[in-house]
């Protein structure tokens, strides 16, 4: 079969398309044909190898997987014996190293659960990572009750797009924060106001959240407190690029430790793939509650082009490789 593979730490330049082995499923796992993926931030990261404290989970000195991509959504083509939940033929979306590929086996009880009708391959494909930070970072760690008031930093991208849809559909007054050129589409997601970044300062502003999703990473908590009530909670999911040494966790550093004293909270987290929180969201996306924003398309010859413009950092939601 065809994969994106790369050898070696560098630019998108060094991931190269490649014939390797067809993976065959174990007793416990479901073989799928990809049909789409998605790009995402973490992608760019483990192409590149930095930053550099990311380097004894990504490879010291070279990748300890030269496969890239998690998200996929496809055809079940074959199940191992003990398999009881999916048969070959049946349309699924999920998780798991190795998605930027024709085929890709995952464990049955992991991060594989069936496709909506509703939703294309590409729009399925575009979920996994980004709407389960999205939904992790909203109802568990963010506590988000009914009628709470929630500002989306960076509400346009992959992560923000779903935040605002989901922060909605679990009963919250959502504010996005965004560019001018992203303003119609945070609105189109539900978004019952609207900050252009580039017009106006939301830390000056006389509103209050209860809870701040930041996936911009574009603030000090200086700044980011004034806006929050006295029990709100601060979710860090995303920060610049930062430096070579510790990329993004040199904000969330500052931030966690600016933040120890006082009644606010501040957390942050890496969302992780469980099968009730995918079930989760194939409801959201079945009942229309949920919708995903593509951006660009790629093939799977165009693996690095669609890797260098997620790592530029401006994508209008989601960029999908087509298999």
């Amino acid at each position: 079969m065809k994969a994106a593979v790369r050898d070696r730490f560098g630019s998108p330049d060094v991931v190269e398309l490649r014939e390797i082995e067809k993976p065959t499923p174990a007793d416990d796992e479901v073989l799928v044909r990809v049909r789409a993926a998605s790009v995402n931030p973490a992608d760019w990261y483990g192409v590149t190898g930095r930053p550099y404290v990311g380097r004894p989970a990504m490879g010291l000195l070279k990748p300890r997987s030269n496969r890239l991509g998690v998200d996929f959504a496809g055809t079940v083509d074959a199940v191992g014996e003990d398999v009881t939940q999916f048969r070959p033929g049946d349309d699924v979306f999920g998780g798991r190293t190795g998605a930027f590929a024709e085929y890709v086996c995952v464990r049955e009880e992991r991060a594989v659960v069936p496709k909506p009708a509703n939703v294309t391959f590409e729009q399925a494909a575009a979920v996994p990572v980004a709407a389960l930070t999205a939904l992790q970072g909203l109802r568990d760690k963010g506590r988000l009750q009914p009628g709470q008031k929630v500002l989306v930093n960076g509400a346009s991208g992959g992560v923000g797009t779903f935040a605002v849809q989901i922060a909605k559909a679990l009963g919250a007054e959502v504010t996005g924060v965004c560019s001018t050129r992203n303003v119609d589409i945070a609105r189109s997601l539900g978004a019952d106001d609207v900050i252009d970044y580039t017009r106006e300062d939301f830390t000056r502003s006389d509103r209050r959240y209860d809870l701040l999703l930041d996936i911009a990473g574009s603030r000090s908590w200086s700044e980011y407190k004034r806006v929050l009530s006295p029990h709100a909670t601060l979710v860090v999911v995303g920060a610049p690029k930062g430096n070579r040494l510790l990329g993004p966790l040199s904000h969330i550093v500052k931030v966690r430790l600016a933040a120890l004293r006082g009644s606010r909270k501040v957390v942050f987290f890496i969302a992780k793939f469980n099968k009730e929180d995918m079930l989760v969201l194939r409801d959201l996306l079945e009942s229309g509650k949920v919708t995903p924003v593509i951006d660009r398309r790629y093939t799977l010859s165009e693996v690095a082009d669609a890797l260098r413009y997620t790592g530029e950092g401006h994508s209008q939601g989601k960029n999908v490789i087509t298999v």
